[in-house]
């Protein structure tokens, strides 16, 4: 997958320079959204995500018509959204950014593996209040580059880890919301202790996001005990019959 995307980013790079991505920017109209900020209002914070599919599940929602999942994740609660970009193993694109962002106010995440920071000009371009950075995706010298290039962006970074050796990276880097992925991604197997087990070195101020494998609002009251501030969902909401439906059941929006 990583490859696969170093790929991809070249070629874009080539076509559109980071030039013309900075007017882009510097012309957009969009003001940021507050994407840590949402994470920690009271309750557990949902980050709905829309993603067509995914390589451990294979197909998913293909087709999906961004503009109506987003619209329902934001009716049904939803703190802010997630919007997958990787377009070959996740069915995901720029496109669909730029189509959630003209759908929706909430603060948007772009999820991809961002590698070289071109992509968070990108995703900045495009709308993206938030990026993802992956630490098992990247050295110790471009994760700091990253963040510190997302920042400079005015972009909130969601750092995700997987063990104690890429959380000891996220601590050294101070990040400020930290994702604990409870898939390994070497295997595609998912441990939702995997969250309990790494927020415990996890000092008190930092957000922790708990993602993959959350499906039933059992985990997210047993989460939200621990003292989890959101969970990110993806499989779980994008696989409902009814997404708004699926997303209130998550949130309990109705018994606000």
């Amino acid at each position: 997958m990583i490859s696969a995307t170093r790929d991809e980013v070249d070629a874009r790079k080539r076509s559109v320079p980071v030039a013309e991505l900075e007017k882009l920017i510097a012309l957009s109209s969009h003001e940021g959204k507050p994407f840590s900020e949402a994470l920690v209002r009271p309750g557990l914070s949902v980050i709905a995500e829309h993603k067509r599919r995914s390589p451990s599940a294979g197909e998913i929602r293909p087709g999906s018509d961004v503009t109506e999942i987003v619209q329902a994740y934001d009716r049904g609660g939803a703190a802010a959204l997630s919007v997958l970009t990787e377009q070959k193993h996740f069915g995901g694109s720029l496109a669909d950014l730029d189509e959630a962002r003209l759908a929706t106010g909430l603060p948007i995440l772009a999820k991809n593996f961002h590698l070289d920071p071109y992509q968070l000009y990108e995703s900045a371009a495009h709308g993206a209040d938030a990026i993802l950075i992956v630490v098992a995706s990247v050295n110790k010298k471009r994760l700091r580059e990253l963040y510190e290039e997302a920042h400079a962006l005015d972009l909130d970074a969601l750092v995700e880890v997987h063990d104690d050796e890429e959380l000891e990276m996220a601590l050294d880097l101070e990040a400020d919301v930290i994702g604990i992925n409870n898939r390994d991604l070497a295997t595609f197997e998912i441990d939702v202790e995997t969250t309990f087990e790494l927020m415990a070195d996890i000092p008190t101020g930092i957000t922790i996001v708990a993602e993959s494998g959350i499906a039933n609002r059992q985990q997210i009251e047993r989460l939200d005990d621990a003292g989890v501030d959101a969970v990110l969902i993806g499989q779980a909401l994008m696989s409902s019959p009814d997404v708004e439906e699926a997303c209130r059941a998550f949130t309990r929006i109705d018994e606000e």
